[in-house]
């Protein structure tokens, strides 16, 4: 069950709050950095190695997931550590997947139907 705060309808400011976080999220790199920290905390070490990209790129991309609050760090000696300050946010990715596969479903019917996808 969903909570009140949920239920209630959200003005336009609220709106746009939200669409930041789903701003964050657009990134293929971004996604794999949120699928990466669902096991949980992890090296920045570790984090370079999931896309070819330069390390500057990948820090990049944490920092706009930590800057919308999906992610957090936190610092010991040179390492620092990412995990997901708002685990919830699985949740987007588990029904981006969702959606996909609808998706792709449908596209595959009206294609077997000889329509158009």
């Amino acid at each position: 069950m969903r909570n009140s705060a949920y239920n209630a309808r959200m003005n336009y400011t609220e709106a746009e709050s939200r669409a930041a976080i789903f701003k964050a999220l657009a990134h293929p790199v971004r996604v794999l950095i949120v699928d990466a920290l669902r096991a949980g905390e992890r090296c920045v070490c570790e984090l370079n190695e999931l896309a070819p990209i330069d390390p500057s790129g990948i820090s990049r991309h944490l920092a706009v997931l930590k800057q919308a609050g999906i992610l957090a760090d936190r610092h010991e000696g040179t390492w620092v550590y990412y995990r997901l300050q708002t685990p919830c946010v699985l949740d987007a990715v588990h029904c981006a997947v969702e959606v996909a596969r609808a998706d792709a479903v449908h596209r595959n019917a009206r294609c077997a139907a000889g329509a158009p996808a």
